[in-house]
């Protein structure tokens, strides 16, 4: 089963990829199963026809009753005909450029914390079936203002959806947005639970001491020596709890060079001596 890499397929390839666009979905097959790397976020406005996508750890299945709003990532999806012996949807897509557009014009930079889901199911109502039939690719591929008005469509369903679902549909949309890691966070992060000191994370960092604990206090709020402590006793506690593992086993690989100031360490933080950690019940 090849990859199928969507939107890129549908685009000429003389033309660059747009940041919003529709496509016209059609098949006749019974029933066809794609493996699809999905590079925008994208709207399956599904009209005829039935679908089921499936996910790292769960799959959705939908019918024309409902639509899809789906994260850009790599997902299986299977696509099947209806009792009309035909599929047909609508594909909405749009780049995270204009998402971040939309969301600094319309909602609230300060969200709470949304655990990342692929997708978002959309029950469809009078209102979302006459937004369908408005989009057509054809529509918008020889209209003289067809970037304007495929914005104005994006800003449309969107704000609907908005006042449809509320903050659920919000803190979706947030979610949406990459989260990267900046370089110096990778570093960091990469060597949380090693035997390093500051100033060799600073060095692979290309910084000096000084300057990295300047640019640690701004990233993470806080002292490096503290929050570095604090995440490798945390995890020195959970390899003893865990494992079959002495303190004299894990002092040197978490950061400090004898077992006395380990110890020490660990009995300050956590009000037991490493010896003396509970075991979790079976």
């Amino acid at each position: 089963m090849p990859i199928e890499n969507i939107p890129e397929i549908y685009i000429d390839k003389s033309k660059n990829l747009q940041d919003i666009f529709v496509y016209d979905f059609k098949m006749t097959s019974d029933v066809v199963k794609s493996k699809v790397n999905l590079s925008m976020n994208m709207f399956s406005f599904l009209q005829v026809g039935k679908k089921q996508v499936h996910f790292a750890n769960n799959s959705i299945a939908v019918n024309k009753k409902q639509s899809l709003l789906l994260k850009k990532g790599n997902w299986l999806w299977t696509e099947l005909l209806d009792i009309e012996a035909i599929y047909y949807c609508k594909l909405f897509f749009f780049s995270e450029r204009k998402l971040k557009d939309f969301l600094k014009k319309y909602t609230n930079d300060i969200h709470p914390y949304q655990e990342e889901t692929p997708y978002f199911v959309i029950e469809n109502d009078e209102y979302i079936a006459a937004f369908i039939n408005s989009l057509s690719s054809t529509t918008f591929t020889n209209h003289s203002f067809s970037d304007a008005l495929l914005v104005l469509k994006f800003e449309e369903i969107m704000l609907y959806l908005l006042n449809k679902y509320g903050s659920r549909f919000e803190y979706y949309l947030h979610s949406l947005i990459s989260k990267e890691v900046s370089p110096f966070k990778s570093v960091v992060e990469s060597n949380v639970h090693s035997n390093l000191k500051l100033e060799e994370i600073a060095f692979l960092c290309h910084m000096s001491l000084s300057t990295f604990k300047r640019h640690f206090t701004t990233e993470y709020n806080q002292p490096p020596g503290k929050w570095l402590k604090d995440k490798r006793l945390q995890k020195a506690k959970e390899l003893l709890q865990n494992k079959d593992l002495k303190p004299s086993d894990i002092y040197f690989e978490i950061g400090y060079n004898n077992l006395s100031n380990f110890s020490v360490a660990f009995k300050n933080k956590f009000g037991f001596s490493p010896t003396d950690i509970p075991k979790p019940e079976l």
